[in-house]
């Protein structure tokens, strides 16, 4: 427990006027202007913007199991960087976090070494296998308090094991989050099904695998009066059903990835595995459809979907490839190109959709909170003006698959602190 003070003087709170912020200890001690630095280590904040730390629901951790694709350790510190203080890591480990003990030891892992929290997601059925329900009341109730459970990677394609899952958890609200993917219907699929995929001669997966799953949930869910969470939307016709499901008052969420707002399937031309993804990179239609569908609000949130890979698993022929992206480090920069910089949110909307709605929904407490005194001091500032290339060789995650290798994108984290301790200073780990 840090009883330290930081002074943050001049920060653009949410994108608003700058103020000044006073860290004691764990918590916000106040907000304001012209606040008294004595005794505090100050930090100049001009034309930044500071944010509640960031928080997401969708992180591939590998550890245990593929530690030659990341760990806790070096993915929180990835975390970190982006901007994050809280991640929630997926199941599909070796073994996979589908009992009490393996979701405690990923939480343990997360407390021991842990740059940003660590909250577990427990699998929805035994071995990701899709037969039999994993053991979601011991998850809940171990010291890991396990609330959303998830077989991503693999689609929960069974109506009846699905219903029971969503019967199972409403009973302490948790959330099934659901991996939309039609297994019969994605059978050799490599990409996108559309021209692209034609004229390429690879395998197509069509936009009705994802769909026909997610409509079969939203009902489910309505039916049993539970929540239910789709993973990484990434068709238009996706984002209509979610809507519609919303509008009649279901308990329906979403998220969208960072490279689903910015990447199409015109770049799998190239060849290149870096573009191999589940879902897989779609068409410029349904970019535009998705990012409509964040501002509104139709997709709750952005989640980075962060898959680490080792060198060999993607350098090599695409049909062979692993499928998965890096995003914590460059998240934040992908939507602030998408969605900032094209006016379609402003940085108190990038909050909601990075932080509050996240938190919310896979139930944390001490994340996603107000910029406010007696908070959580969880915060992130951001430099909008900074432009650079991304280099995957400066990334702290173990894993170096991302698909913006040279490009140029803005912003940049400069500060990250979790409950008032500095793991981010000018833009170094601290």
């Amino acid at each position: 427990m840090t009883t330290e003070k930081t002074l943050i003087r001049g920060a653009r709170v949410l994108g608003g006027p700058a103020q000044d912020v006073l860290v004691a200890g764990e918590s916000i001690a106040e907000v304001g202007t012209g606040l008294s630095a004595a005794g505090a280590t100050v930090v100049e904040a001009e034309g930044l913007v500071l944010l509640p730390g960031l928080v997401d629901l969708h992180t591939h951790l590998r550890e245990p199991g593929r530690e030659d694709s990341e760990t806790v350790l070096t993915g929180t510190r990835a975390a970190a960087r982006g901007g994050f203080t809280a991640v929630h890591a997926m199941a599909n480990t070796f073994p996979v976090a589908d009992t009490a003990g393996v979701v405690e030891q990923v939480w343990r892992l997360g407390r021991e070494f842990g740059y940003c929290d660590v909250q577990p997601v427990g699998a929805v059925t035994v071995g990701l296998a899709g037969k039999q329900l994993a053991e979601l009341g011991a998850m809940h109730e171990s010291a890991a308090g396990v609330t959303v459970f998830s077989d991503d990677g693999k689609c929960v394609d069974d109506a009846v094991i699905m219903r029971r899952a969503l019967e199972y958890v409403k009973a302490f609200d948790g959330v099934v989050a659901q991996h939309a993917q039609e297994p019969r219907l994605t059978e050799g699929a490599q990409m996108n099904e559309g021209v692209v995929s034609a004229e390429l001669g690879l395998g197509g997966w069509p936009a009705v695998a994802e769909e026909s799953i997610v409509s079969r949930d939203v009902l489910l869910a309505a039916h049993v009066g539970s929540r239910v969470h789709i993973c990484h939307l990434s068709t238009a016709g996706s984002v209509e059903i979610v809507r519609w499901a919303k509008s009649k008052g279901w308990n329906v969420t979403a998220e969208v990835t960072p490279h689903h707002l910015l990447l199409t399937d015109e770049l799998v031309r190239s060849y290149d595995p870096v573009y191999k993804v589940n879902p897989p990179l779609r068409t410029q239609d349904d970019v535009l459809a998705l990012r409509a569908a964040l501002a509104d609000g139709t997709i709750d949130c952005v989640a980075t979907d962060h898959a680490p890979h080792p060198h060999e698993d993607k350098d090599c022929e695409w049909g062979a490839a692993a499928m998965g992206m890096v995003g914590l480090e460059t998240a934040l920069s992908v939507v602030q190109h998408t969605m900032v910089d094209t006016g379609l949110l402003d940085w108190a909307q990038v909050a909601d959709r990075m932080s509050f709605r996240p938190a919310r929904i896979g139930r944390l407490t001490g994340q996603g909170r107000p910029v406010s005194p007696g908070e959580p001091a969880n915060l992130t500032l951001v430099d909008p003006a900074y432009r650079g290339q991304v280099n995957p060789a400066g990334f702290a995650s173990r894993s170096r698959n991302t698909p913006y290798r040279d490009r140029e994108l803005p912003g940049r984290v400069t500060h990250t602190f979790l409950r008032g301790r500095a793991t981010v200073t000018d833009g170094n780990l601290a």
